[in-house]
């Protein structure tokens, strides 16, 4: 990593003054040295570094030998942000690059640091207003050359000086009018006192002398007023243009930076489109603390699961492979909303609905669609394809197992999008369709069908022209327990690519809606996933590990190991699913020393991991938009030539997209009693047709229009796969044979 010394920064302003001698040593309330555990990343987890504060910078080294001749990394405390987390858990940040992760040995500890940076901070900030005090300008018209820095500290320093000689005369008169008035007032109490006769004259005297005393001092405490309030006000209109013109300029400033990221952005698109060549390795710790092509990676922090040590620094050179493809020809793409209406501010108390459906099912609870997200449960499904481009990349893998890696991402990048969508999306009535055509955009094509209604499931079909398809059938099984709302998808998630036959399949995990009695709702993803490849009997272990306060691993934490069929370890996968993926090659793996429930942990040796999957920035505005992803927000956009069925043409769920929440709560009420009578009806008809009494009343004879239930012989899944004809319909525009839903 690169070499600093280590020198105390001073601020810019007084770096563009006169040299000044060097600073006096600090005395030893103004220092705070020790150690704390620094996050480095997924793999290395938190490592032990000595911190160094002193003159409002904290610095820190990896052991204290390192003090006199190599800084790892500085932040300046003056602009830094200071978060508690949990009881030895800390966060300093300064708003861009560098964020300081940090784990004190015990909470008295952690307080203590807080403490001494709170101080520091509050010193910091105070020079730092000094220092920007005299940096204000002397005039309208820009300084010249040279002269500037002298005018304006000049100017301040006048001004100051003026100010406090106002105050002083404040003072004065405000002493005299007290001496004066006292004064006045044991006049005024003798002049009652004395009989009519000899001293009357004396004493009016006095009274009338004091009282024009007590006049004139009165009249120079109003004037000096006047004079400090006339020369604050000139000099705050002045400070006040200047502070204002800085603000405009950081605004603008804000806003090319802005446009340049999004022009970067959409040109590493166009570039990622247009190449394959791998991308490199990212980590949340610092680059000058583990860059070092010579530094492997140590044990990660999870005693129950494995940890991962360095292999041998030979195989970094001999297992370098790298991948090259031809450039693709960019066509000219659709141009999509960016936006929908901002959700309205409709305050609807929760727990007085929720509190007499405890230990129900979700679906069977009447819900307002002030709940509601303005999407079906079609579309959330057809967002897991957000992350396409790990089957693109999986799909051009020689090796099952690298292949595997990139499926895993995969299933974990689907739950990415929920980390803030409370919302419930609106339950698909049966015989509602969704399609997604991005075949020119992104070469899939993207069908789900609602194919039972008690209980809800759903089939999706998904096939891409880079040689994959994917199929799932979800059903979602959901009790709410009071304090929070369990969400359980069952059913199967199948993946296939042409090239290689490999047929992958996996299930997905419990999401967990909490605080649904009082204070801000937030989601969790708990419990395991097995995804195997049935042709090889590769498999990947995936664990989601459930929030907990009292843990010390990063939240939303996702591991995994990828395996042959014999069970030998391959790959190695860390991250969050709300975040990023991480995956390193295994060179060698052996049984370690018990963790801390006596269970025995496996060490393996691996290469310098990867970054395999990276969360998409959501769009600007999106927390008013029901944090949306980029794709969410095009979803439901209204599109010619799609089915009388599709998501986009149900009238609550556009209203709903619209503000109009009334109207939208209506049709949904209308929607559901007219479903209810169709499903009243299909069952008559059932009965009629039905041979015996036993297949009548509680049988529904509902036949799924695009989609068929079959026995999958390699997964062993009973599913509902696409047996063609939708995308041929909507070529010739012949929808017959959809049902009236809407």
């Amino acid at each position: 990593g690169p070499v600093c010394k280590h020198v105390h920064l001073k601020p810019q302003a007084a770096a563009m003054s006169e040299p000044k001698p060097p600073t006096p040593t600090p005395t030893p309330g103004d220092t705070y040295k020790g150690w704390l555990f620094k996050w480095t990343n997924y793999i290395k987890g938190y490592q032990r570094r000595w911190f160094v504060l002193s003159n409002g910078l904290l610095s820190y080294y990896r052991t204290q030998a390192e003090m006199g001749h190599t800084c790892r990394g500085t932040i300046n405390l003056a602009t830094a942000n200071i978060t508690v987390e949990d009881s030895c858990n800390f966060v300093i940040s300064n708003g861009g690059a560098q964020t300081y992760h940090l784990k004190a040995s015990s909470e008295v500890e952690r307080q203590r640091w807080i403490t001494a940076l709170e101080l520091a901070k509050a010193k910091a900030v105070h020079m730092q207003a000094e220092s920007d005090d005299s940096g204000d300008d002397c005039s309208t018209a820009p300084p010249t050359s040279g002269q500037g820095g002298g005018c304006r500290n000049s100017e301040v320093q006048s001004t100051l000086r003026t100010m406090s000689s106002k105050v002083e005369d404040l003072t004065t008169c405000n002493d005299l009018i007290v001496k004066h008035g006292s004064a006045l007032q044991r006049s005024l109490s003798e002049l009652e006192g004395i009989r009519v006769g000899g001293d009357m004259g004396e004493k009016t005297r006095q009274v009338t002398e004091r009282a024009t005393l007590f006049r004139i001092t009165s009249n120079a405490m109003i004037n000096a007023c006047r004079d400090f309030l006339s020369l604050a006000q000139n000099h705050s209109k002045r400070w006040q243009k200047a502070l204002q013109t800085e603000r405009d300029q950081r605004i603008r400033l804000e806003e090319t930076l802005e446009q340049l990221a999004k022009q970067h952005n959409h040109l590493e698109r166009a570039f990622r489109g247009a190449t394959d060549l791998n991308r490199g390795v990212s980590a949340k710790g610092d680059a000058s603390d583990e860059d070092d092509d010579n530094e492997f990676f140590d044990a990660m922090e999870d005693p129950a699961e494995f940890i991962t040590v360095p292999a041998d620094p030979k195989y970094h050179r001999s297992l370098t492979v790298f991948y090259f493809s031809h450039p693709l020809e960019l066509e000219p793409v659709r141009q999509r909303r960016t936006r929908i209406p901002d959700k309205p501010n409709y305050y609807l108390n929760l727990w007085s609905i929720m509190k007499n459906c405890i230990g129900k099912e979700l679906s069977k609870i009447p819900m307002p669609v002030n709940f509601n997200e303005p999407l079906s449960m079609l579309q959330r499904l057809s967002e897991d394809l957000e992350y396409y481009e790990l089957l693109d990349k999986g799909a051009k893998c020689q090796s099952s197992l690298e292949q595997m890696c990139y499926v895993a991402a995969f299933t974990v990048s689907s739950y990415s999008t929920t980390v803030h969508r409370t919302g419930k999306p609106f339950n698909p009535l049966l015989g509602e369709t969704f399609e997604l055509d991005r075949l020119g955009e992104c070469g899939y094509r993207s069908l789900c069908e609602q194919v039972s209604h008690h209980p809800p499931a759903a089939a999706h079909h998904a096939i891409s022209e880079k040689g994959w398809t994917l199929r799932q059938e979800i059903t979602l099984a959901s009790k709410f327990r009071g304090k929070y709302l369990s969400i359980m998808p069952l059913g199967s998630i199948q993946c296939l690519f042409d090239k290689s036959n490999n047929h992958y399949s996996w299930k997905k995990v419990t999401t967990t809606v909490h605080n649904i009695i009082v204070g801000k709702l937030w989601i969790d993803q708990s419990g395991e996933i097995d995804v195997v490849n049935h042709r090889t009997g590769d498999r990947c272990h995936l664990k989601f590990a459930p929030y907990s306060y009292f843990s010390r691993d990063v939240p939303r934490k996702v591991t995994g190991v990828v395996t042959d069929k014999d069970g030998k370890a391959h790959y190695v996968l860390s991250g969050t699913w709300d975040e990023k993926m991480e995956f390193s090659r295994v060179m060698q793996s052996s049984k370690g020393e018990n963790g801390t429930e006596g269970k025995q942990r496996t060490v393996y040796q691996t290469l310098k991991a990867k970054e395999i999957w990276r969360k998409n920035p959501l769009p600007d505005g999106a927390e008013n938009m029901y944090f949306f992803s980029s794709l969410a927000l095009t979803l439901n956009e209204p599109e010619e030539g799609v089915a009388p069925t599709d998501c986009r043409r149900r009238p609550d769920q556009r209203l709903m997209e619209e503000g109009r929440w009334d109207e939208a709560n209506a049709e949904k009420q209308r929607l559901e009693e007219k479903q209810r009578t169709t499903r009243r009806e299909r069952e008559r008809e059932a009965v009629k047709a039905a041979s015996t009494p036993e297949e009548g009343p509680h049988q529904d004879n509902y036949q799924a229009l695009w989609f068929e239930k079959i026995d999958d012989a390699a997964s062993g899944e009973t599913l509902h796969v696409y047996k063609g004809g939708y995308w041929e319909a909507k070529d010739q525009g012949s929808w017959d044979m959809c049902p009236e839903i809407f």
